[in-house]
């Protein structure tokens, strides 16, 4: 049985709804991205200011960090391109990957209905999709987020091994 799960897409595709959804259905830790961030990144974000891959290094580094050290761990990341995927997995087996997949008119409309959240504004949204390398089936499960979030999680959990 998978015991590593990374759930990936932009802000507002639901990763932390479904990641922590998934952990609780296994019994598995969950691990919100967002919480890791520097004050740095936070602070620049909230200025509606986009990371940069710079940004960005150390973060990913502690979130792989969280999938070593803990037996069982599902974390919620962007993990935007594929260098980030690979920076989660260093030192690594067997990490799933699960990609909630959206367009940015839909994810802008649930951005706008979220309260106290510090990624601002749609400039923001549009920069992540600007640099978005969609995963590949086989680098991750695929899920339209077009759906519910019960048929999301459903259909996560039908992608990941049993035993």
């Amino acid at each position: 049985m998978i015991k590593k799960i990374v759930v990936l897409g932009v802000s507002g595709s639901g990763k932390s709804l479904i990641g922590k959804n998934i952990a609780d259905e296994l019994g598995y830790r969950f691990f919100d991205g967002d919480d890791f961030h520097s004050a740095e990144n936070v602070a620049k974000m909230s200025q509606g200011i986009p990371l940069t891959d710079d940004d960005r290094k150390d973060w990913l580094a502690v979130l792989n960090r969280l999938l070593i050290d803990n037996p069982t761990a599902v974390i919620a990341c962007s993990g935007l391109k594929p260098e980030y995927r690979t920076m989660l997995r260093q030192g690594l087996n067997d990490v799933a990957m699960i990609y909630l997949k959206g367009n940015i008119d839909t994810i802008w409309e649930r951005h706008q209905k979220r309260d106290g959240h510090y990624f601002n504004g749609r400039e923001m949204l549009e920069s992540q999709f600007a640099i978005l390398v969609e995963p590949t089936e086989e680098e991750a499960f695929v899920i339209d987020i077009s759906q519910d979030a019960d048929a999301v999680l459903n259909e996560a959990l039908s992608f990941l091994p049993k035993t």
